[in-house]
């Protein structure tokens, strides 16, 4: 829904009025009774994850093909350190209040706190943002700069494309596995070591608040890569690091990294960096999949880290009777295996992994495909067909510049930005 959303009104509205709706369950969780009010606040207050899809939106519409990956990864991997660090402050802001009310209160005033950030976040992205560098979506139409596409193959875009439904599954495996850390690290701390709660959220939160710089610099790994080996090379770099990822989440749960605090907070701080770097590789690859259908991909992928979560933590933390240890271990396996089908993600006019481009095919080709000949005469293509023309870089744009330079008899070559 968030997808569609962002693809026909803009990402303004839709991350500005998410926030605002959904701050009234946060505030409502300090008046919660009982299990049944904690679970259906907790339902609505997961509405408020759909923010992923705008951000990214908002992102790709904003930079450059050349460093999309980059702003991707950091804009969301700030916002991921958000978990780590509400897991750190959250437990101090109840210790801070318990100062001056009871406990059993001071729990519930210090849901005020994040919720009074959601209404000032969402009032001030929609009075003071915009949503592309031109302006706002309802602006652009006006004045018949952009056309507004409400037909049904928008949609058809981004379910029938098969790379989508690849990267949701991973994503559930690299994003998902993120939050099953983040919600189970601290009590597994809090119970294998037996620390006291406090020290075990500071310690779980560093997970989470590793995404200061993983997940960003996952981003630029990608980019970098994508300048001399293209597509094929941020698909190389995304198997290779989300695979790592597997083999440390695998390693938590083996006999000589849990009989040690030491040992696995070790562990740990290396599978956040493999883990997190692998959402911000899938950064820049996402983008790539449909630019009719941005918003709608975006959604999928980001539902499908979510969905991976929470089917993963069901598995292998809730329902099944196995130790937490034994969870983390056969969860490390399953990322492996899931990982291994980047291998079938395949670009026409950039190629794959293991096979190169098909002779012929442009970008222009490929993105062109998603509209109708009646669509495309409507006009309905052109911001379409002028990333096609930016993701030329995709075929690794070093090499295109060299290229450029050569054709000009080794002269200094001038590339304009976007012109790649």
């Amino acid at each position: 829904m968030m997808g569609n959303m962002v693809d026909r009104f803009g990402p303004r509205y839709g991350y500005g009025f998410l926030l605002l709706l959904t701050s009234p369950a946060i505030f409502c969780m300090s008046l919660v009774q009982g299990a049944a009010g904690f679970i259906v606040l907790r339902l609505f207050i997961g509405f408020s994850l759909a923010a992923f899809v705008c951000c990214q939106f908002w992102c790709t519409s904003m930079f450059n093909t050349k460093i999309v990956g980059s702003a991707n990864a950091i804009a969301a991997g700030w916002g991921n350190m958000g978990g780590g660090a509400t897991h750190f402050l959250m437990p101090l802001l109840w210790q801070a209040m318990s100062m001056t009310s009871p406990s059993f209160q001071a729990w519930r005033w210090a849901f005020f706190v994040p919720a009074s950030c959601h209404i000032i976040l969402g009032t001030s992205i929609l009075l003071f943002s915009q949503d592309l560098p031109q302006g706002n979506f309802k602006d652009l139409q006006k004045a018949a700069i952009k056309k507004k596409d409400n037909s049904p193959n928008a949609l058809k875009a981004a379910l029938l494309n098969y790379r989508t439904w690849i990267m949701c599954l991973n994503y559930g495996y690299c994003f998902g596995v993120e939050l099953v850390v983040d919600n189970v690290i601290t009590y597994y701390l809090y119970d294998q070591f037996h620390l006291n709660p406090v020290v075990a959220g500071a310690m779980g939160s560093i997970f989470g608040m590793m995404n200061i710089f993983t997940r960003a610099s996952g981003g630029m790994i990608s980019d970098f890569c994508a300048r001399y080996w293209g597509m094929r090379g941020r698909l190389w770099a995304l198997w290779i690091i989300q695979t790592l990822g597997g083999v440390f989440c695998l390693l938590l749960g083996t006999t000589a990294v849990y009989s040690s605090l030491t040992v696995t907070m070790i562990v740990l701080v290396i599978f956040s960096i493999w883990c997190q770097q692998a959402c911000g590789l899938s950064c820049g690859v996402v983008p790539f999949i449909s630019k009719r259908s941005t918003g709608l991909v975006y959604g999928m992928v980001g539902a499908g880290g979510n969905t991976g979560a929470a089917v993963t933590q069901a598995i292998f933390f809730t329902y099944i009777p196995m130790a937490p240890t034994a969870g983390f271990f056969w969860l490390g396996v399953m990322v492996i295996g899931i990982t291994a089908l980047y291998t079938f993600v395949y670009f026409p006019m950039w190629g794959g992994m293991f096979w190169g481009p098909k002779e012929g095919v442009t970008e222009e080709d490929y993105y062109m495909a998603e509209y109708t000949p009646s669509e495309i005469a409507e006009g309905l293509h052109t911001n379409s067909l002028k990333f096609a023309f930016e993701s030329r870089s995709e075929r690794g744009w070093k090499k295109s510049e060299a290229a450029a330079a050569a054709a000009a008899g080794g002269r200094a070559v001038h590339v304009a930005a976007g012109t790649l």
